[in-house]
């Protein structure tokens, strides 16, 4: 049965039809945003597929449908999710958020996320492939340091030069170990990239800046788009072993809430003095936290704009490395993006997680360690309290 045949075989108006519908358009726009070269025929069969779909879904509700595949990527580059003629519950229309953006042309997170959610997602299968690979190696060797570096190099080092990733075959943190799955995770650097001569990175994230059509460059993460850091990036050079960067569902996926795990270490360690241990036992979770009285906490960091679709997904933590509470941490600026974010979260999530893993956003977190330590609880007796502290 085509997805075709499985769209007609749902009854008219069924949310899961539309949300099927929206998930083949999110595939399609990031197929084409991987197009490096024209394929013959020019659309792959899931970008046809998705858009023969889309016509049909619109000529069924009385609605114009777009005249061709270029149109479909202008309605995601100008039209709201939310006007889109679909039937999606409230917490999936995401607002005004757009699935493309329309100055750089490449999708929006939004859009990666429900690709992910898709059956046999390319996003997500490469994703896995390198990670699952990487832990398979380290496992065979008895190195769970080797994956740690092996995470730490793909959060902070998301560009390298053609030299730099020849050398880490040298490196005994990881590359001695996992160098070909890590030059698997690189690619070289579309030309798209280059302006006058340079690439430029974001001072933040490291990422390589996409330039705009009107001059000027943006970081395509949202960490750095959305919580209103400017940075005109610094300048890196063409050389001559080329340049490379991490695909973009590593960097989407792998770089950014990376960023957001090292930087809850880094204040766990700044205002407690807490040193947590970084993916335990080959990424059983992202944080380990010791706290007084034996206690550990266990925290998964997410960085998603769609809480329905983060609540979907969640499954138990590994119980190895033991500990007493589990916690899903979301950056502040999601729930200041979307102030329902923990009330969307809990309505999807499954019934068999709840009580299992609390959702906070990070500065409600580090609040609640804080009333965790006795001198901390003394000074500060106001209970932590924001939207995102609610338990799940």
């Amino acid at each position: 049965m085509t997805t075709t045949d499985q769209l007609l075989a749902v009854p008219e108006g069924a949310g899961a039809a539309d949300e099927t519908l929206l998930r083949l358009i999110a595939s399609a726009l990031a197929c084409l945003s991987r197009q490096r070269t024209v394929p013959n025929p020019v659309y792959p069969a899931k970008v046809q597929n998705a858009y023969n779909c889309l016509v049909l879904h619109c000529l069924r509700r009385g609605e114009e449908p777009p005249g061709s595949v270029p149109e479909m990527v202008r309605w995601a580059c100008e039209r709201p999710l939310g006007e889109w003629p679909l039937s999606l519950p409230d917490e999936a229309r995401s607002g005004a958020a757009l699935l493309v953006d329309p100055e750089t042309r490449l999708p929006h997170q939004l859009c990666l996320e429900w690709e992910v959610s898709a059956a046999d997602p390319a996003a997500e299968l490469f994703e896995n492939d390198r990670i699952l690979e990487a832990l398979a190696v380290c496992r065979a060797a008895k190195s769970p340091r080797a994956y740690t570096a092996f995470r730490a190099l793909l959060t902070s080092r998301p560009v390298l030069t053609g030299a730099e990733l020849a050398l880490l075959g040298g490196d005994p943190e990881c590359g001695m170990l996992l160098h070909s799955v890590i030059k698997r995770c690189y690619e070289p650097v579309p030309a798209s990239y280059l302006r006058e001569g340079a690439y430029r990175q974001c001072g933040r994230c490291r990422c390589l800046m996409v330039p705009l059509l009107g001059g000027g460059h943006r970081c395509e993460l949202d960490r750095c788009r959305r919580d209103g850091t400017q940075d005109a990036g610094t300048a890196l050079r063409p050389d001559k072993g080329g340049v490379f960067q991490l695909g973009r569902p590593l960097r989407m996926f792998v770089t950014s809430p990376g960023l957001a795990e090292t930087d809850l270490q880094a204040a766990l360690k700044k205002k407690f003095g807490i040193t947590a241990e970084m993916w335990p036992n080959y990424d059983a979770y992202d944080l380990r936290v010791p706290l007084p009285g034996r206690k550990y906490w266990a925290v998964d960091v997410k960085d998603r704009v769609n809480p329905a679709l983060l609540a979907r997904t969640v499954t138990p933590f590994r119980g190895d490395p033991p500990y007493d509470r589990a916690f899903l941490v979301v950056p502040r600026y999601r729930f200041r993006e979307n102030e329902a974010y923990g009330r969307q979260f809990r309505r999807n999530l499954p019934d068999d997680m709840a009580g299992r893993v609390t959702l906070l956003d990070d500065q409600a977190f580090l609040r609640l360690v804080g009333h965790e330590l006795p001198a901390r609880a003394e000074q500060d007796t106001e209970p932590p309290h924001t939207e995102g502290d609610r338990h799940a």
